[in-house]
């Protein structure tokens, strides 16, 4: 694998493994997607890492669950929608003044939104 890629990888799985530790203790954050998005990261970079983040006794019941039972929490799935529309709308209609791209940051939260609830919900 390229070096610059594997690098990046992990950089970006530490990134969002900090930003799953913080949605732990902050209920803004949704825990479950950035600790996947770890996950991914890191089995793509290292396995070591990866193996350190699965069968880690804190986080890795997260990843596992997804894993085994493809399903994501209830409450994981209404943070997350929660903060990605909160997050694109304001970003859109705050930031963004040409209405090509507002519709198309609505589309692509349209687009996420549809995959995080087609997950089977874990109870």
């Amino acid at each position: 694998m390229n070096m610059i890629l594997r690098i990046t990888l992990i950089v970006s799985g530490f990134i969002t493994l900090v930003l799953g530790i913080i949605g732990i203790i902050l209920p803004l954050l949704p825990t479950t997607p950035f600790l996947l998005l770890s996950a991914a990261c890191f089995v793509r970079s290292s396995e070591r890492l990866y193996h350190l983040l699965i069968t880690n006794k804190w986080f890795g019941k997260y990843i596992r669950d997804f894993r085994e039972k493809r399903g994501i929490p209830l409450k994981a799935k209404i943070i997350g929608v929660v903060v990605l529309w909160v997050s694109m709308l304001s970003s859109a209609f705050l930031f963004v003044e040409f209405w090509v791209i507002r519709v198309l940051m609505i589309m692509i939260g349209a687009f996420f939104t549809y995959v995080m609830l087609s997950f089977k919900t874990l109870r």
